[in-house]
């Protein structure tokens, strides 16, 4: 087996590992950013609020928390992949979509029944509560072939395979932008044509994935009568995991409270969040890229014993991230007024919208090093630290700045404060651990300092 992932150039092949899963992040941003920018041109801004606003960050908090401990599923096949270990690589697949399964339709039922309560404790304003509710509910019928996507699609990359999961992200993203025009232009159904839209497209890139992995004749082919779930692989999927869906619950947890104190402020400052979040998305779609291969590239390396590989793919993954996040930040603080303009016509949502893009651009190059580095550690097995410093540094610092400051000064940007704030904090602490107190720490301060074993 000729992996060139252990063995190629190491800028070379995180280039080409990076480049599809941008695009396929690009292309699955796409779905939401289509369904806002549908309604919100063809429904109305009370539209536009619920499919990007509190429905988008509930979505983000289960779907999320699943994606995160999936990611332990790519760590260990990347792991056993590298090391060529193909009965391993073979149980860890199976029980990793038998999982995917288990984990939708749980989700499913937690999604529906727990909409409604979530979106009054959220202070949903009254004229955004009814779509939201609609495309909450349909969104979650969809959840099975969600994740049974993303569990595919992170299988194929943990093999260092990223091509193919873009094509299916293709095709299936043109089909939801096709059917939001269809549901949403024609029949004029609204918010439900919208979710509808994006759960048949979702059904589809699963079905490609799937016949992907059944098709292949590589150590890592999905054979339907094996799926089941080994106690003990699932064991170490979720010991790997756990820590990265709490990680993504703390994240959008965090996120939940901030759109709270938003919702508090307006259907303009409501909206104008939703739209700012589908334009620094460009920003996240990288960033999160990034991160996938980080991970990806470092597991195998580790499970190749390549330690050398290990440390300098971590170094050239800090350096693409700062150039194109530079990239980014000019393109959206010089021409992001034309991302805006594609989701609203309301002069004070734009005014809004482009406030808070001028104001938090710039600082996203503070973010970089939290995703590399967490990256980094998920892919040698290292989970719990990464959790306690985005907990502590991200979560409890981003909850006490808004209980305290937002009331204090009921602005927008006291919101959009929380993040730059946070993620330097985050990232300072990533950077001291990283290099000082981890398996792969360059410094050895561990004779001065004594941390707890997690």
């Amino acid at each position: 087996m000729d992996n060139k992932i252990v063995n190629g150039s190491i800028f070379g092949q995180l280039l080409l590992f990076f480049f599809p899963i941008l695009f396929g992040t690009f292309f699955q941003q796409l779905y939401n950013t289509a369904d806002a920018m549908v309604v919100g041109r063809f429904v109305g801004k009370q539209a536009l609020a619920a499919v990007g606003g509190s429905t988008s960050t509930l979505i983000n908090l289960l779907v999320g928390f699943f994606i995160g401990l999936s990611s332990g599923a790519t760590v260990v096949i990347s792991q056993y992949y590298g090391a060529g270990k193909a009965d391993k690589v073979h149980w860890a697949v199976h029980t990793s979509v038998a999982f995917s399964v288990v984990g939708g339709l749980v989700m499913m039922v937690v999604g529906i029944a727990c909409a409604h309560p979530a979106l009054v404790a959220m202070k949903t304003p009254d004229d955004v509560m009814g779509h939201s509710m609609i495309y909450l509910r349909i969104y979650f019928v969809g959840t099975v072939a969600n994740l049974l996507y993303n569990m595919g699609a992170g299988i194929l990359r943990a093999v260092g395979d990223s091509k193919r999961p873009l094509y299916f992200l293709i095709i299936s993203c043109f089909v939801n932008i096709a059917l939001d025009l269809f549901f949403v232009a024609y029949l004029k159904i609204g918010v439900a044509g919208a979710a509808l839209a994006t759960i048949l497209s979702q059904c589809i890139s699963a079905a490609m994935v799937m016949v992907c992995l059944m098709r292949t004749k590589d150590i890592y082919q999905l054979v339907w009568k094996a799926v089941r779930i080994d106690r003990r692989m699932l064991r170490r999927i979720v010991r790997i995991g756990f820590p990265a869906g709490m990680q993504s619950i703390m994240y959008n947890v965090s996120n939940v409270i901030i759109q709270t104190g938003v919702n508090t402020l307006g259907t303009d400052n409501v909206t104008a969040w939703a739209t700012y979040g589908k334009v620094d998305g460009l920003f996240w779609m990288m960033i999160s890229a990034l991160g996938i291969s980080a991970t990806t590239f470092v597991g195998q390396n580790y499970g190749a014993g390549r330690m050398d590989r290990v440390r300098k793919g971590t170094s050239v993954c800090m350096g693409i991230g700062v150039l194109l996040t530079t990239i980014v930040g000019v393109v959206l603080y010089t021409g992001g007024y034309l991302l805006v303009d594609l989701f609203t016509e309301d002069a004070e949502v734009r005014r809004i919208s482009m406030e808070l893009v001028r104001f938090m651009v710039p600082t996203f190059i503070t973010y970089i090093a939290i995703e590399v580095l967490s990256g980094t550690l998920r892919g040698v097995g290292d989970a719990w630290m990464p959790l306690v410093i985005t907990g502590v540094g991200i979560c409890a610092v981003r909850v006490l700045w808004i209980i305290v400051a937002l009331p204090v000064r009921p602005h927008i940007l006291t919101a959009a404060f929380s993040y730059p704030l946070t993620w330097t904090i985050t990232s300072l602490a990533f950077v001291v651990y990283y290099y000082c107190f981890s398996r792969l720490r360059r410094f050895n301060l561990k004779k001065y300092f004594r941390l707890p074993r997690f």
